[in-house]
């Protein structure tokens, strides 16, 4: 079984759901535990501004909701320092930083791909201690550099250096809008979901319901996935979802159809025009590709050019 956790490592919750999760696996063998990336404070700058300022700006609240929606701000900064300790962190509590995250979930994201599960859990287990426990500004890349180093990830630093799991961590983001995560931390088994951190007992019995889960090729996935991110109205989100599927599957019937819809959705009309025009060419009775062609030349003004192909849209629907 495979657990995903999206979470910020900017989220206390995060860390307190870490140590919830760990109690709930013991005595379950066959796990392996992913940690993927979700931000509650994108907006946050790139170099990070000391939390009590931080703490004036109303946006910062909405940060707090999307750990604890069912809190007030207030009542979450009071309670989860109880809670915290009740977990056993601390003995001192609080992040010190309103920090932005990316490099972060990048040096996560790379302990994956170089050591797998258990790397990344020690780098993961290093970064929200540093953030929550010893108040460190997890934004420079030189404490995250620290945090490599001592989690025994030799190439961190150097990584962080370069642009290495840039378009890992953009990627992983627009799959977690993608499938509906919407809170830090979630904890995801194949199409099954457990938001926030909750009670050992209840991650169990979570657990317990997802056996079997089926999992789909990947090429599937992000052909979904670039789906749900059009119906989110997100079209620049899917065509980064399609990039490498365009690369490999270039003449494939669907690929090209949610490309052409993506294109027409995102303002692209010159793009998704040549591939419609392909698309109709090839295939004659594709209402769809039709229907979206005419509306394409529509969008740009050609109304005479376009109407034919409306009608026969209508037709082939008929």
């Amino acid at each position: 079984m495979r657990i995903e956790i999206w979470a910020d490592v900017v989220c206390a919750w995060a860390y307190i759901g870490k140590r919830r999760l760990e109690r709930a696996l013991e005595g379950r063998d066959g796990v392996e535990v992913v940690w993927r990336p979700f931000r509650i404070d994108p907006t946050a700058p790139a170099r990070a501004i000391p939390l009590a300022e931080a703490l004036r700006d109303p946006l910062m609240d909405e940060a707090v909701r999307a750990c604890a929606p069912d809190l007030t701000p207030a009542e979450n900064r009071v309670r989860i320092s109880a809670v915290a300790a009740a977990e056993g962190l601390g003995p001192r509590w609080g992040a010190g930083w309103r920090a932005n995250s990316h490099d972060a979930h990048r040096l996560v994201a790379l302990a994956y791909d170089h050591g797998g599960a258990t790397l990344q859990d020690e780098v993961v287990e290093r970064v929200l201690h540093a953030c929550f426990v010893e108040a460190l500004d997890i934004s420079d890349r030189a404490v995250l550099a620290g945090i490599a180093t001592e989690a025994g990830f030799s190439q961190g630093a150097g990584l962080l250096a370069t642009d290495a799991g840039e378009v890992r961590v953009r990627e992983l983001l627009l799959e977690g809008k993608a499938r509906g995560v919407k809170t830090s931390p979630s904890l995801v088994v194949g199409a099954r979901a457990l938001a926030g951190a909750q009670a050992p007992e209840v991650i169990r019995d979570f657990l317990d319901g997802c056996h079997g889960a089926a999992e789909v090729p990947a090429e599937v996935a992000r052909m979904r996935w670039a789906e749900a991110l059009l119906d989110l109205r997100d079209p620049l989100g899917a065509l980064t979802m399609l990039r490498p599927l365009l690369e490999e599957f270039a003449g494939d019937r669907g690929v090209r159809t949610v490309a052409a819809r993506a294109y027409f959705a995102s303002a692209q009309l010159k793009r998704a025009e040549a591939e419609l025009a392909a698309l109709v060419e090839a295939y004659p009775d594709d209402a769809y590709a039709r229907l979206l062609y005419g509306r394409t030349l529509q969008r740009q003004g050609r109304t005479e050019q376009a109407e034919p192909h409306l009608r026969l849209a209508v037709a082939e629907k008929v």
